[in-house]
């Protein structure tokens, strides 16, 4: 027998409000992190935009190319600033790339399937191997399109020296 009869819905409510809290403190958090991870890899400020080495460097000088402003979504609503710069950083990271690693190609992805904020995947292609500290590079869909090997772990390190390489080359 209960001194107070239990309010089970209420309870309940108040179970999946605490669950729901503690789910959205989460995903603060990771989001934290992995913000943390990308200012690690941060190649270099411009006025619109931020340059990052990407995490995973399949394709030795893959860059994100990501827009500074808070609610930048779609391409299509860039303002004329933000696609100028654009334009200039592209062919910045493009002769910087060739500088620093003889980059054959690029591909240039606008996805966001799942980051939703406007960003770009710059991809240097290589026709033939590259060797960087020792690691060989190897675009095996050279000449298709590109694709990322989630088999090829980047050392913190590596990618470090890949972004050195790339600041020196941006000069």
């Amino acid at each position: 027998m209960y001194l107070v009869k239990p309010d089970w819905k209420a309870d309940k409510e108040r179970a999946k409000l605490a669950l729901l809290a503690n789910k959205n403190i989460a995903k603060i958090f990771i989001k934290a992190s992995k913000m943390d991870k990308y200012e690690q890899n941060k190649i270099k400020d411009y006025k619109y935009w931020s340059v990052y080495a990407h995490e995973n460097q399949s394709y030795l000088g893959r860059c994100v190319i990501s827009c500074r402003r808070e609610n930048a979504s779609d391409l299509s609503e860039a303002t004329t600033e933000e696609i100028l710069e654009f334009l200039q950083i592209i062919q910045d990271l493009k002769n910087a790339l060739q500088k620093a690693f003889q980059a054959d190609w690029f591909n240039y992805s606008f996805l966001g399937n799942e980051w939703r904020h406007l960003h770009c995947h710059l991809v240097p292609r290589y026709q033939t191997e590259r060797t960087f500290e020792s690691v060989i590079f190897k675009d095996q869909l050279w000449g298709h399109n590109w694709k990322t090997d989630h088999n090829f772990q980047t050392a913190d390190e590596l990618r470090q020296k890949i972004k050195q390489a790339m600041q020196k080359a941006l000069g």
